[in-house]
């Protein structure tokens, strides 16, 4: 019986490597329901295709073990869309007036979109909110997602969310303009009012998420 491969296998593939920042066939072929052999197949063309990377861990006296993750170049193919005009616009701004006029303005322009994701995530309850919140991102172009976070022993009554982001669709611009990654966290505190946010995981650190963990005052 001859198996047809769903068509977006590869892409899955980058999606899977995105959230879970590296994986081996085995891992792949195992949550694709598909052969390792299949699997290895694809990782080659995406890695000739420069998509993707591995690194060889030595594990005892047999064979390595291969890890795969993305590359700059495969991270770029998923959803965020990086508009280089804008950051070209604000390369010549910065030119002009200097990099502090620009994190001025850039400022502004984080506080306003604050205000507009305060005005639609509402004012409903904390789980609501963040959802809303999530949600917006991810029509934004970013693979967002959001999940609870149980009450620990010290403080039994706490509770709070966790949003998770696996790329990041102002990227270009916050190579060349750091600053807007502190400014997109206070964002999330404006957007989410009385609540506290707190990063927890960041791409600028080389990690391969974004992590924010939100809690009410």
């Amino acid at each position: 019986m001859t198996t047809t491969q769903h068509p977006s296998t590869k892409q899955d593939i980058l999606d899977y490597l995105l959230k879970q920042g590296h994986a081996n066939a085995h891992d792949l072929a195992e949550h694709f329901g598909i052969s390792p052999q299949a699997v290895r197949r694809h990782l080659k063309d995406l890695e000739e295709e420069g998509l993707i990377e591995h690194q060889a861990l030595q594990e005892g006296m047999g064979r390595p073990n291969y890890l795969y993750q993305l590359t700059q170049k495969g991270r770029d193919r998923l959803p965020a869309q990086y508009d280089n005009f804008a950051l070209s616009l604000l390369d010549t701004l910065a030119e002009t007036v200097g990099k502090d006029k620009v994190r001025d303005i850039l400022r502004v322009q984080w506080q306003r979109k604050a205000l507009e994701y305060c005005q639609q995530v509402g004012s409903g309850s904390l789980q609501e909110r963040v959802a809303r919140l999530v949600e917006l991102r991810q029509q934004e172009g970013y693979m967002a997602e959001w999940y609870p976070v149980e009450p620990n022993g010290v403080n039994a009554d706490a509770s709070g969310f966790v949003i998770t982001e696996y790329n990041c669709a102002i990227s270009q611009i916050a190579e060349s303009f750091p600053s807007v990654c502190g400014n997109e966290l206070e964002m999330f505190q404006m957007a989410l009012q009385d609540c506290k946010v707190e990063r927890t995981h960041w791409l600028v650190n080389g990690e391969h998420r974004c992590g924010y963990l939100i809690q009410a005052k």
